[in-house]
């Protein structure tokens, strides 16, 4: 999780430095306002994250298997030293492996699970630290290793879905980019050799087109790449300046077709992380804190941020959840009915479910429709450089027939 400096001034005026961990500077200055400080300036600084071995990350999968193996030992009575050590020892990821060490001998050198695991905010997340530390304070680690381990292996299994309906229209793009450059490249400069070869000298609007394209890409073929490669450099840097995020997000919501996956998939790890926490026994405040950077989209953060400034108020969570749009009202009412009954926690949990199927249903309808579409854009685009190529010479025959006739 990033570091940040900041300077705030309390109700006296007093100019007060500090130092911070927040899942972003909005978070952080939202915080510190409803402590009812002025904040004058925030700065990112350096992140305290220790250094280990191996190559390469830690999938959620291997973190899903290593809580429910932490739980059931646990659960076994096992010390959580030895525990440690079991996982250590059995981990085939070197970076986890290196990782469960230092975390290992942190814990042997008198530090909670808690604080040692928090040296690594890249591979375990605020919800992660959240639940155990749920379930160090409240005596029931392995029933939070437990929920823990199902909410990953549900956000993973989200993931593959998408990544499945996504696998064949890039599949299908990589090979049209493939069989386009290869006309492009190869095929239709022999053509345009053919053409001044028969004495064409005036192509058709069409077929110039094309071979304007063609030229360019064979002799100048380097400026395309430079031209993807700026666009994609551009779209990260502005991507990574706050309009610029808050920009893309909302894009994300709105685009066609996958604007509404996108919305749906948020609902989902939103109601899910929710009811995860809450059913562990984390306070409402520090929940909602910790659902707002791990729904990553900006839009629905602040939705959620707002929210949380509200409940700390004294409204119920349900209001401005339904005044910020962002949330259907069908979200809204089981919220509103899980606050009024003392049953959140599992109300959540069923709008998740609702949502996740929401989400496979939208997924295999988009790949249903997808598939069409992308193979009538191949056939498209192929069919217009086909036919061009052929336009000169359909011309060179009708006048040879024409000439021959007269």
């Amino acid at each position: 999780m990033p570091n940040y400096a900041y300077t705030i001034r309390d109700a006296t005026g007093t100019t007060i430095p500090g130092m911070s961990e927040a899942e972003n500077e909005d978070i952080l200055r939202k915080r510190l306002t409803e402590q009812g400080f002025s904040v004058v300036e925030i700065k990112q600084t350096k992140s305290t994250q220790k250094k280990v071995g191996g190559f390469g990350g830690v999938k959620k999968a291997e973190l899903s298997i290593m809580c429910r193996q932490f739980s059931t030992m646990i659960d076994a009575g096992v010390n959580l030293v030895r525990c440690l050590n079991v996982l250590t020892e059995q981990a085939t990821n070197p970076k986890m492996k290196a990782i469960l060490t230092e975390v290992t001998n942190d814990v042997e050198g008198g530090q909670t699970l808690t604080k040692a695991l928090e040296k690594y905010p890249t591979v375990f997340d605020r919800l992660f630290i959240g639940l155990v530390n749920a379930g160090e304070i409240g005596g029931a680690l392995e029933e939070s290793l437990q929920r823990l381990s199902q909410f990953l292996e549900s956000d993973v299994e989200l993931r593959r879905k998408i990544k499945s309906a996504l696998t064949y229209p890039v599949m299908i793009l990589c090979f049209a980019g493939i069989v386009v450059i290869g006309l492009m490249t190869l095929i239709l400069p022999k053509f345009m050799s053919m053409f001044v070869d028969l004495g064409i000298k005036e192509l058709p609007p069409l077929t110039a087109a094309v071979k304007a394209c063609s030229d360019f890409m064979v002799a100048k073929w380097y400026f395309a790449i430079l031209i993807v490669v700026g666009f994609t450099v551009a779209i990260r840097l502005f991507g990574r300046t706050k309009v610029g995020r808050r920009t893309l997000d909302m894009v994300k919501l709105r685009m066609p077709v996958f604007g509404s996956l996108n919305h749906k998939v948020a609902l989902a790890r939103f109601a899910r992380t929710l009811s995860t926490l809450l059913s562990s026994g984390v306070a409402i405040l520090q929940a909602m804190e910790t659902v707002s950077g791990t729904v990553s989209n900006d839009i629905i953060s602040d939705a959620l941020l707002e929210a949380r400034a509200r409940i700390r108020e004294g409204d119920r969570i349900a209001e401005p959840l339904g005044k910020s749009k962002l949330f259907p009202p069908m979200v809204v009412q089981m919220i509103s009915i899980g606050e009024e009954s003392g049953s959140l926690d599992p109300m959540l949990s069923k709008v998740a479910d609702f949502y996740e199927d929401e989400v496979d249903a939208a997924v295999s309808s988009l790949t249903a429709a997808i598939e069409p579409v992308m193979i009538v854009m191949l056939g498209g685009i192929v069919g217009c450089i086909v036919i061009a190529m052929f336009m000169p010479l359909i011309a060179v025959i009708q006048n040879l027939s024409g000439g021959g006739g007269g």
